[in-house]
């Protein structure tokens, strides 16, 4: 029996953009599932599995369901350990914890920053509504006040990835010569950015750069699917 990822998609449906999401999708090919992946745009997803979560994602494998991205990991890690390992042990899912802190309260606010306003013109009209009343509420200004920032945002973007970068001096991956679970959720937050804005907005020759392109090539190419 596949698995089914309940994912987050604004009216197009061939564009899921969660970076929650993305970090489960490349964790399902990383171990070689198949899985059938259901988007959802932001009103619905309480609907989903009788309200099992208000978040996605959300993994159905036969009757178990399970939420939260790190906790799925936990969970294929556990239920599928024949498949390649997503954290190579207990120290690279605390390192892996690490890096999610890292990424949801370094990179996240300013990916948010960035993309806000893109994301809002994204969704259908319930869900804009939803969209711009909680995070007008969370960032204290209008879409349009964030928006009209943006571009320093953007300028402050490589600064906020500069311990990747350093990482990068050494290893190809944040898993090593392959990539762990630590990768994707990483990727995740990029490939975000990527898809609702059109670009990771970093210069051209930054490691950053190159190694986004890696992860995007992984799998089959299973990042490139969504443009």
């Amino acid at each position: 029996m596949s698995l089914t990822l309940y994912s987050l998609c604004g009216t197009d449906p061939n564009r899921p953009f969660s970076p929650h999401c993305w970090k489960i999708v490349m964790a399902l090919h990383h171990k070689g599932l198949a899985f059938e992946e259901r988007p959802l745009p932001f009103t619905e997803i309480p609907k989903a599995e009788e309200g099992f979560s208000k978040t996605v994602p959300i993994v159905r494998d036969g009757d178990r369901l399970v939420s939260d991205s790190f906790q799925i990991a936990l969970y294929l890690e556990e239920a599928y350990p024949d498949h390649p390992s997503l954290f190579g042990g207990e120290g690279g899912k605390a390192a892996a914890r690490l890096v999610e802190g890292y990424a949801q309260h370094i990179v996240h606010p300013v990916i948010t920053r960035i993309a806000v306003y893109d994301i809002h013109q994204m969704l259908g009209p319930s869900d804009q509504d939803y969209f711009r009343n909680s995070r007008e509420k969370r960032l204290g200004k209008t879409l349009e006040e964030v928006h009209a920032e943006r571009a320093s945002a953007i300028a402050a973007l490589p600064a906020q990835l500069q311990p990747l970068r350093h990482m990068l001096g050494f290893q190809p991956f944040i898993g090593g010569q392959t990539p762990l679970f630590a990768d994707y959720i990483l990727f995740g937050a990029l490939q975000w950015l990527r898809i609702t804005t059109g670009s990771i907005h970093l210069p051209d020759g930054d490691p950053v750069v190159g190694w986004f392109e890696r992860c995007l090539e992984l799998h089959e190419g299973a990042g490139r699917q969504v443009a």
